[in-house]
């Protein structure tokens, strides 16, 4: 049998020295400055080991392992109970992007949960009266809602990497949803949001007490209906939301007023998700993976690869103290968005140039526009790249990440998402629906006429900025994973975790918890406060004006294999917890 490119791959790597890799097939110039050397040296990392956004869901998690359970056997249990006590941010109505690594083979594998347009979906799905609609308008709608496929997606692995029943794996999530489980912080702000989402008939029905008060932090929330709906996926799998009651109830509240939706029966029972490679290049001593298109983690690997050319390595080689560095990062961010906006898609109906935009000599081009950049970046236009009109794409807030390693050290690594807050704000089945397809462009033309690459299109997935990471040694050992919510702001957390732990050598928490510079067309969103004064100072005098970000905030989780440790993290703006045990 023919060896997989990317097993061809990590043989490449293998062959090559640690401290001798000036030259590696399909990366980035190497960097100027010395190299890092691993941190792992050691037994080969072994949970079990969760980090996820709440604690009843990494209780869910750890409960799996500790029965013996995969690291995707642990991914099911986590995601149900995410999309309960944490139903802002993903569930069983939304969609993701799934990293498995087999410890036994060392391969990477990804599974394509996103979410699908109906078959009569039109490019002008989200028009009115000849126009676009509002952008909360289209969200609101049932036009808003695609075939959902996160737990497609985990079914899919769960059936190659599970080790327990799928059966087995909903009970925590059943109980909590029947006995109760105690509103969070996060969630009580979320309830009490005065409009959108929060506010919809399906979230006013659910979100109010028998007494008319809305939920607050502290009470008790039951939601019989989602323990219904896990006990028949439960004995069902996937079919379960392809077909009979569940999916009646989705294609029901997706074709209710306002602005009835087209998703149908046939749309639910038609999704599938997809099986794709990963996508790994090298960085420094390390091998970053992450899923292609339609996830956005080709731009992520473009910024990693110029951040490895010779000034920006002397840049960001100064350290989370320098304005320098931080300076530096942003002007990459800039460019890496110009070009992710412009070119990444459906590789099934646009062609995407991924080998292109990691073109060593094209990464060296884009590196060398960074110094003294202070505005807008244009998109360049890589090896193979086709000509595509700029997408001004709108990406809110509403998703979460997990890490996932199981005793045999298979490891997750998981993005998942609902897209808004409360997604679409409509519920089905005790769960809430995405407004995923509000991930494409509105427009499929500019007023030019120039086409855009994420315009909608009947069975087609949005573009997504969600590239959860799995982190491999030259060997293909298992170093670490981390990912984060965030909208398009999600590249810029990634970018900050990446380069905080294997550039700047700080310990997870740190690295997550360093401010964020999100570095997005002409203006900069950050996290005002924490930069202090100095490094503020400096920032401005490079022409950086800190303003609070208007995306998402990040929600990093992750952890670094220390040799004979996990090395956890759990953004401190989240409620999320890093275990091991």
């Amino acid at each position: 049998m023919s060896q997989s490119p990317y097993r061809s791959f990590l043989a490449v790597l293998a062959a090559l020295s640690l401290a001798a890799c000036q030259s590696v097939p399909l990366g980035g110039p190497a960097p100027a400055a010395s190299i890092a050397q691993p941190t792992t040296a050691g037994a080969p990392a072994r949970g079990p080991f969760v980090a996820a956004a709440n604690p009843l869901a990494v209780e869910a998690g750890m409960g799996v392992l500790r029965r013996g359970g995969s690291a995707v056997d642990a991914a099911v249990a986590v995601q149900a109970v995410l999309g309960l006590v944490e139903p802002q941010s993903s569930g069983l109505g939304g969609g993701a992007f799934l990293m498995v690594y087999d410890a036994a083979t060392k391969e990477v594998t990804t599974y394509d949960g996103r979410e699908t347009a109906p078959a009569a979906a039109t490019p002008e799905l989200f028009y009115e009266n000849g126009a676009p609609l509002p952008f909360f308008d289209a969200v609101l709608s049932g036009r808003s809602t695609g075939a959902p496929g996160a737990v497609a997606a985990l079914a899919m692995a769960q059936e190659t990497h599970g080790a327990l029943p799928w059966s087995s794996l909903f009970g925590d999530a059943e109980r909590l949803a029947r006995d109760g489980f105690v509103v969070s912080p996060r969630l009580a702000g979320m309830i009490a949001l005065p409009r959108g989402q929060a506010r919809t008939r399906w979230a006013e029905a659910y979100f109010t007490r028998q007494d008319g008060a809305r939920y607050v932090a502290g009470d008790t929330l039951k939601n019989p209906a989602y323990a219904a709906t896990v006990a028949r996926l439960a004995r069902d799998g996937i079919a379960a939301l392809r077909t009979g009651p569940i999916a009646e109830a989705i294609v029901e509240t997706v074709r209710a007023e306002p602005r009835p939706g087209a998703l149908s029966l046939d749309d639910l029972a038609a999704y599938r998700p997809i099986e794709r490679e990963a996508l790994c290049r090298p960085f420094r001593v390390y091998v970053i993976c992450i899923p292609p298109p339609p996830s956005s983690g080709v731009a992520l690997l473009q910024l990693l690869a110029m951040a490895e050319t010779p000034d920006a390595a002397r840049a960001l080689a100064q350290g989370e103290t320098s304005a320098a560095a931080w300076t530096r990062f942003a002007q990459l961010q800039r460019l890496m968005y110009a070009d992710r906006d412009r070119y990444v898609a459906d590789p099934a109906f646009v062609g995407v140039p991924v080998a292109g935009l990691l073109d060593p000599g094209y990464v060296a081009e884009r590196a060398a526009l960074a110094p003294g950049l202070t505005g807008a970046a244009a998109a360049g236009t890589p090896p193979g790249g086709v000509f595509r009109a700029p997408d001004a794409t709108a990406e809110p807030s509403g998703t979460s990440h997990m890490v996932i390693v199981d005793a045999a050290g298979n490891a997750v690594s998981m993005t998942t998402t609902v897209e808004s807050i409360f997604g679409s704000g409509r519920m089905a089945a005790g769960f809430f629906l995405n407004n995923q397809l509000t991930d494409f462009s509105f427009s499929p033309v500019t007023a030019e006429g120039a086409p855009v690459a994420n315009a909608v299109a009947a069975g087609k997935r949005p573009r997504s900025s969600m590239s959860p990471v799995i982190i491999l040694d030259r060997q293909g050992g298992l170093v670490g994973a981390l990912g984060s919510p965030g909208g398009s702001s999600i590249l810029a957390y990634n970018a900050k975790g990446l380069i905080g732990t294997l550039v700047w050598g700080l310990p997870v928490q740190a690295a997550f918890d360093l401010p964020n510079l999100v570095a997005k067309g002409s203006g900069f969103g950050a996290d005002t406060a924490r930069f202090g004064p100095t490094l503020e100072a400096g920032l401005r005098e490079n022409g950086i004006l800190l303003q609070p970000n208007t995306s998402e905030n990040s929600g990093l989780h992750g952890g670094i294999w220390r040799g004979d440790h996990w090395d956890g993290g759990a953004d401190d703006r989240r409620e999320g917890v890093a275990r091991t045990e």
